[in-house]
């Protein structure tokens, strides 16, 4: 039987198709019938180009709620019927990494082998890849280590921001060290920079500075109680200075990654040195850009958020790295952040080790995730609301794709 997928077809072109549904191909298998999906910044990187290798053909998505339709014969914690969130990364379970909470480093998942990189769905072909999850079915491998059980009290509309960003926000306020009375800077309020303003306030910290320029985005992360930083109008790295009487911020967050903007007014314009070292790692990390048409542009400074953050950051500080590079992407300011004696932590998330610690914080109201769940959109209109989120539309800051099969669960 066919199904509806967003489906990559090359550079600035995806498109809803009709494809075949999943069946099972290994015993740790089990097939979803996906309740909830959406869309995230990172899909836009494979449709952008700044994350390259991406194989026609392939699926989209790798955020997903749903329920168990059929499990292979070794998937004995879960049954038909069950109500799952899928981690967005892949691990087996049972390799030295896995065991030790690394699941995006695991040795077994990705079939390129161990060194090819973290396995996670909707990726480019180093990730598996695997078919994605903006559909109205999936196959997760591994079936037994990657489904989580959600209680009935936590609807999709919450349930789908635990499938990826709450647990790389989570992950990136703990790769950052945020504790009790901290001063921390976020850099990016998109929904993983605002669920970092909220873990991070959960770890305890007293202060949190967030940078971005888009309004609504902004306007939310006030709302978190963050002092905000228009970078269109001010510089972060003077500003942040300024607010912490010239010691800066001891820890940091890049929630942007390699589809980062240059300033393009006020006091933080880059010299034109900077814009031609920008233009290079442009080309670098995409050599092959979509020229023309309002969606489907890269960033156009790979490396304006490492910059800042290093800048920024207190001598002695903790850097997370939370925003995607990919493997092509080769700038960062190494001797500003040796100078300054800095830790940098950095990674892809390891979903499923902080995913039922996150359930609980959902369900006990620590956390209010369908906050930043901003649109509700079929997955009929799902490439309308890729174009939307791409051109950062006001409102557009996090979108749940729902299967026309599946109502939402409320």
């Amino acid at each position: 039987m066919g199904m509806k997928a967003v489906v990559y077809h090359g550079l600035g072109d995806i498109r809803l198709d009709t494809v075949r549904e999943p069946r099972i191909k290994e015993p740790t298998d089990a097939i979803i019938r996906l309740t909830a999906s959406a869309i995230c910044g990172t899909d836009l990187h494979m449709v952008r180009g700044t994350f390259p290798g991406m194989r026609p053909g392939t699926i989209l998505g790798h955020e997903g709620v749903g329920i168990v339709e059929e499990v292979g014969k070794d998937v004995r914690n879960f049954k038909p019927g069950d109500r799952v969130v899928i981690p967005s990364t892949i691990g087996c379970g049972n390799c030295a990494y896995c065991r030790q909470g690394y699941y995006a480093q695991c040795d077994i998942a990705n079939p390129k082998g161990k060194n090819a990189g973290t396995a996670f769905f909707g990726g480019p072909e180093l990730s598996g890849p695997f078919d994605g999850l903006q559909a109205e079915y999936a196959r997760v491998p591994f079936a037994n280590v990657n489904l989580v059980r959600l209680p009935d009290a936590i609807p999709d509309d919450e349930a789908i921001m635990l499938s990826d960003i709450i647990p790389t926000a989570y992950f990136g306020a703990l790769l950052a060290e945020v504790g009790p009375g901290d001063t921390v800077a976020v850099f990016g309020c998109g929904p993983v920079g605002q669920f970092v303003i909220a873990c991070s306030k959960i770890l305890g910290a007293e202060r949190v500075i967030a940078i971005d320029t888009i309004p609504t985005r902004l306007e939310m992360a006030r709302k978190q109680g963050a002092e905000t930083i228009d970078f269109n109008s001010a510089d972060p790295i003077e500003v942040i200075h300024s607010l912490t009487h010239g010691l800066g911020a001891y820890h940091v967050i890049d929630a942007v990654g390699v589809d980062a903007n240059q300033p393009h007014s006020g006091p933080a314009i880059p010299t034109p040195e900077q814009k031609k070292q920008f233009a290079h790692e442009q080309k670098q990390v995409a050599p092959v850009k979509k020229e023309k048409g309002g969606n489907w542009h890269p960033g156009d400074a790979p490396s304006q958020v490492a910059q800042w953050a290093v800048g920024s950051i207190a001598k002695g500080g903790t850097l997370g790295i939370v925003g995607v590079y990919p493997q092509t992407a080769t700038s960062f300011p190494i001797g500003a952040a040796m100078e300054k004696q800095l830790k940098i932590n950095m990674g892809n998330c390891n979903h499923r080790k902080y995913l039922p610690e996150l359930v609980r914080f959902v369900e006990a109201g620590l956390l209010a995730p369908s906050r930043v769940l901003t649109q509700h959109q079929q997955l009929l209109s799902a490439i309308d609301a890729y174009r939307a989120f791409d051109e950062r539309q006001p409102g557009w800051i996090k979108v749940e794709l729902v299967p026309a099969k599946s109502p939402v669960i409320v």
